[in-house]
């Protein structure tokens, strides 16, 4: 089969760029599209160019790309993939919404439907500071035609899959349609097991107000005790700098090896994002290294709490310093419970094999499934074309058909 796989944007390494790896990695000989390419670290896309849209030549295109938004559906649409029998799309905003013909099976990985333009809207135009005024109602109409759009993509797919049980919710809420669950890929080989932990917190996060780096480290704060590192940089740096009390350190952005050994060390990671599915959470428990966890979103799928069989973590109730204090006291009370094999166990549920196991099977399932729907829907033609003219089927003497010229 000619098979093509479309991405969104190839900006920067993440959740979204290791399940592409590894589709990639299923299917290597595949042609590759996205709506604009700057990543820099090419490891992912194993060595294939990359076909972006008229995007990419925009101006300040490379950090700016998110202004582009209204034109996303446009570009999204301009990709010529009628050569192609299979194409995959691995989509967090647009990607789903490539055109695909009738004799094409579509396959679309969803990372999460535009949760910005959906459930999340008024949350982003609070961060935004977009709820009132001519701005905000532009904002809005923007949205509006976002969620139409966004809801008739998802007719042109065939098989929907998603990365949680959480998504797939979404998924109903939004598109009334019923998707697969294969988790992202967690490559636990990069992070080995540490049973020795040192007397810090961690979290690691890039610094969007969605992440709520802010509320860990007011919650640190608040109890200069507890010593909390911070690895990640963003536009919220300068505001959670100043928050922060002298027992939290923000060492800003840092390369893997050192994002690794503070995973490693770590007495326990602290996630309070409500995440589609949160892989960060994963990489720790590889480490063997226990989670806080916001208990919300994917988190519910990948930490295992106190109370439960091999435990891995814990979960606080609420986006508060309240909620959070009350989750380390009790972490720091049960966390003889928890062991960093089980850490370690469960993060191995999660690996790249599984993955694309997982993912071959669902896409060949789908490739069938819309092989059957074809043979069907050509017979149901057949016979509608028979009924308007009054005709017999071929067996019997068919009178001025046109069937068969």
């Amino acid at each position: 089969m000619n098979v093509a796989i479309v991405h969104d944007w190839l900006v920067a390494p993440g959740c979204a760029e290791k399940v592409l790896e590894q589709i990639i990695e299923c299917f290597p000989d595949a042609d590759l599209f996205s709506l604009g390419d700057f990543l820099e670290d090419r490891r992912p896309l194993g060595g294939k160019p990359v076909t972006t849209s008229f995007i990419q030549s925009l101006p300040f295109a490379r950090r700016h790309y998110r202004a582009y938004l209204p034109l996303i559906p446009l570009a999204i649409g301009q990709f010529d993939l009628s050569g192609y029998d299979l194409i995959i799309t691995s989509s967090y905003a647009a990607a789903k919404g490539v055109l695909a013909g009738p004799n094409q099976t579509h396959v679309s990985y969803v990372h999460a439907p535009m949760r910005y333009a959906w459930d999340l809207q008024h949350q982003y135009l609070r961060e935004a500071n977009l709820t009132r005024g001519p701005k905000s109602w532009v904002v809005r109409a923007l949205l509006h035609y976002l969620r139409g759009w966004d809801s008739h993509s998802a007719n042109s797919v065939d098989g929907l899959i998603v990365n949680s049980q959480f998504v797939a919710r979404c998924m109903m809420k939004t598109y009334r349609r019923d998707a697969a669950v294969i988790p992202p890929p967690v490559d636990v080989h990069q992070f080995e097991l540490s049973t020795h932990k040192e007397d810090f917190y961690l979290t690691a996060s890039r610094m969007v107000p969605c992440e709520r780096i802010d509320l860990i480290v007011e919650t640190f704060t608040a109890t200069p005790h507890r010593k909390l590192i911070v690895i990640g940089d963003g536009p919220e740096m300068a505001a959670i700098r100043a928050k922060a009390g002298p027992n939290v350190t923000i060492l800003g952005d840092q390369p893997f090896k050192v994002l690794k050994d503070h995973l490693q060390r770590a007495r326990a990671f602290v996630f309070a994002a409500e995440e589609d599915f949160g892989i960060v959470a994963l990489e720790a428990q590889a480490c063997g290294t226990p989670v806080i966890a916001f208990g919300k979103g994917g988190a519910l799928e990948t930490v295992v709490p106190v109370g439960e069989a091999r435990p891995t973590g814990v979960y606080f109730a609420s986006q508060t310093v309240v909620s959070m204090l009350d989750a380390i006291d009790r972490f720091e009370r049960q966390s003889g419970q928890i062991t960093a094999a089980a850490c370690r166990a469960n993060a191995e549920r999660f690996s790249p094999a599984v993955f694309r196991r997982a993912f071959m099977a669902e896409v060949t399932r789908t490739i069938a499934a819309s092989g059957w729907r074809l043979r069907v829907a050509a017979a149901e033609r057949i016979e509608h074309d028979l009924a308007a003219e009054d005709l017999a089927w071929p067996g019997e003497r068919v009178q001025g058909s046109s069937w068969g010229r």
